[in-house]
Formats: structure tokens, sequence, C-alpha cells
């Protein structure tokens, strides 16, 4: 979990476009971020095993 100083901070726009930290909505956690979904790794994981994520299923063969 992020301190909630560095949420604040990502949420605020930045002075120039590169400087653009995008971060899971739930975590705020900046690694393993997937753009699709606006979640990390983990919580896509999470939310995905619960069937939160419409269209997603896991996958077995």
């Amino acid at each position: 979990m992020a301190k909630t100083s560095v949420k604040v901070r990502a949420l605020k726009e930045p002075k120039f476009a590169s400087r653009v930290v995008r971060r899971c909505f739930r975590c705020a956690r900046k690694n393993g971020y997937m753009r699709d979904f606006g979640l990390c790794r983990i919580c896509f994981r999470e939310a995905a095993n619960e069937g939160r994520l419409p269209g997603i299923k896991k996958s077995s063969w």
C-alpha cells in the first residue's frame, strides 16, 4: 500500500506529460499496472478470480 501523500501526488496534474505516474486505483501500486483495467497485476488477479471483471476468466487446458 502506498502512503496517502503518494496517492495524492499521483492525482495532481503533472508539470510535464512525461511525469505522469499511472497507479492502481485500489492499492496505488505503480509497478505492474495494466492500463486497460486501471489495476495492478495483483488486484487484477484477485478481481478476476472473484469474477468481478466481465469477460475475464482463468484459462485452463
